[in-house]
């Protein structure tokens, strides 16, 4: 079996995205035709061409579009296990944690005294991620652990446990037909618009028709507040209250669940630590 070698592959990686070898070899350091008979020396060991080219024209073949889109990936396989290797090695390296501002289900002082009580506790840095690219941050190397909402983010490639279950709440203006009400339900909410939050396909109201896209809560309360939309998020997510808003439980909504989350068989010690100091702060709530 063909094997690749990760300088190639990087190699490879730098003319498809660049398609000039010119400019690939100034980004790589490297003479151009070094960079050239590397590329070569690559489709002969795969046994096929990657790259059509003359002296003005670059273009990837449909295996070289193959290998690009894996070898993207592969790539950044190989960076995230060096940086892991190092990382574990170096017991003065701190534990990054990536939340949502706001997305803690207030249990985040909780967990932090309870971690920096472990006897092998080391200094926590705190990332910010968006609405719905908290994951990614773990599948790449940025962050160790992760709060994130299920079944809003997508967990595919990683471990979790829960932290807390809570319900959601409709956000609404004043004047809207159901503010009056105590509570609601999704089969009055089915007739309204809501937001599209960026990066997530549904809603969370089914039927609901979709408005505006939006990248986060602050986004969406400005919609709301113009009467361009509701909104229906966990109750966590909805503090604190707006004073120009309305507050109602959505009482037959699927529960949400603030989960921690971490790359799946990531047994460093430093991670277990941190998931059992989360899971004795929530108990303790």
């Amino acid at each position: 079996m063909a094997e690749l070698e990760t300088r190639e592959l990087e190699h490879f990686v730098a003319v498809a995205e660049e398609l000039h070898f010119g400019h690939a070899a100034t980004r790589l350091a490297i003479a151009q035709p070094a960079l050239s008979k590397s590329i070569r020396r690559l489709e002969s060991r795969l046994g096929t061409k990657l790259l059509e080219r003359s002296s003005r024209h670059v273009a990837l073949t449909s295996a070289g579009e193959a290998l690009l889109h894996h070898g993207r990936h592969a790539l950044n396989a190989v960076s995230v296990a060096a940086d892991k290797a190092r990382r574990a090695g170096d017991r003065q390296a701190p534990l990054r944690l990536v939340i949502k501002p706001g997305g803690d289900g207030n249990l985040l002082s909780g967990i932090l005294a309870a971690y920096a009580d472990q006897p092998d506790a080391r200094q926590v840095d705190i990332l910010f991620g968006g609405a719905t690219d908290r994951a990614d941050y773990l599948r790449d190397g940025r962050a160790d652990v992760a709060l994130l909402y299920a079944p809003f983010d997508d967990m595919a490639g990683l471990d979790h446990t829960t932290l807390a279950v809570e319900g959601r709440v409709a956000i609404l203006p004043p004047d809207h037909r159901l503010a009056a009400r105590p509570q609601v339900t999704l089969a009055e909410l089915s007739q309204e618009t809501l937001p599209r939050w960026k990066g997530v396909s549904w809603t969370g109201v089914p039927e609901a028709a979709t408005g505006p896209e939006v990248t986060d809560a602050a986004e969406a309360l400005q919609m709301i507040r113009l009467g361009r939309t509701i909104a229906v998020l966990p109750r966590s997510l909805a503090q604190p209250m707006h004073p120009d808003l309305v507050y109602r439980p959505v009482t037959d909504a699927p529960t949400s669940a603030l989960v921690l989350a971490w790359p799946r068989d990531d047994n460093r010690r430093q991670v277990a630590s941190f998931v059992a100091a989360a899971l004795q702060a929530a108990a303790a709530t």
